[in-house]
């Protein structure tokens, strides 16, 4: 798979938009409560919950567990293994990266039992793990409710909160691929693309230097993203059993050359541990990072 199409794509897009800030917009903005209101200039109103419940769904940076405490490096002898309470997946640790994707089969996942609501995410990004002042990312989530999943295609530039794409639609088996480009620290852009029914989804994204990308990381990732209120408490959500998600094609920009998450600087293979337990067994090999659900 060839990225250099989708990343000229994904510049020219960030150069037509990134312009086009209205007063509407910033009216929108201004009426939308913000943690770090000078941080970022959306288009889009914030993630509520699926069930119309108003709460405001936000990634986290990389939240590292120490195994040493835990003890659980014994469970598989994967020295390289880093645990994280939010993040499972592939993290590369280097500098210069600048555009990121992956492509995955929408999974369905199952709930731990019928009265919660669970919930996942599966997205690509830059940074939040070693630099945790920003993350440019763009992904979807899953929801379980009474037994029946839904899903929300979306982007986000962390410290702001994400918000969801119009026009595509998200279905269980379908083929998504996700990119992330970044034309500048200040300036980039999200795509998203259902190959299976052809729909394909853009958003250009200024923020102010306060939420400048240190372009030090590169990742596929499964998350346990948080669930804001209007008072700002900002929970995990209860966790779905996601089965397996396997990011495919999987490449990475650094310094202008395209890199895997097997051949990309600093990898690190990261599984969720949530309740002295291991919720997850990720791998990589080539282009291909896979999770599965434990």
């Amino acid at each position: 798979m060839k990225i250099n199409t989708f990343l000229s794509t994904l510049l020219n897009v960030n150069l037509v938009l990134g312009g086009r800030w209205t007063q509407k917009r910033r009216e929108t903005r201004a009426a939308n409560a913000r943690r770090f209101p000078e941080a970022f200039a959306p288009e889009h109103v914030p993630r509520l919950a699926s069930n119309g419940t108003a709460r405001i769904h936000s990634s986290r940076p990389l939240s590292v567990i120490d195994v040493a405490e835990k003890a659980i490096e014994s469970r598989n002898n994967e020295s390289h293994t880093t645990y994280s309470a939010n993040w499972a997946g592939a993290l590369l640790v280097g500098s210069g990266y600048t555009a990121v994707t992956g492509t995955i089969t929408v999974p369905t996942p199952t709930g731990a039992n019928a009265a919660t609501q669970s919930a996942g995410a599966a997205w690509v990004g830059i940074d939040g793990g070693t630099c945790s002042q920003a993350i440019l990312q763009t992904g979807i989530d899953w929801y379980v409710t009474n037994g029946q999943a839904t899903y929300d295609a979306w982007y986000e530039w962390y410290p702001d909160y994400s918000y969801d794409f119009s026009g595509i639609t998200i279905n269980a088996g379908d083929s998504i691929r996700m990119t992330v480009l970044a034309s500048a620290t200040t300036n980039g852009a999200a795509h998203i693309e259902n190959l299976t029914t052809g729909k394909a989804v853009s958003q250009a994204m200024t923020v102010s230097s306060a939420a400048a990308l240190c372009e030090t990381n590169a990742e596929w990732i499964i998350e346990d993203f948080e669930s804001c209120d209007s008072s700002g408490n900002c929970p995990q959500v209860p966790f779905a059993n996601f089965g397996s998600v396997t990011f495919t094609q999987s490449l990475a920009v650094q310094g202008g050359t395209t890199v895997t998450p097997a051949t990309g600087s600093g990898l690190q293979v990261l599984d969720l541990y949530q309740n002295s337990q291991v919720l997850t067994n990720c791998a990589v090999s080539g282009e291909t990072v896979a999770c599965t659900y434990v």
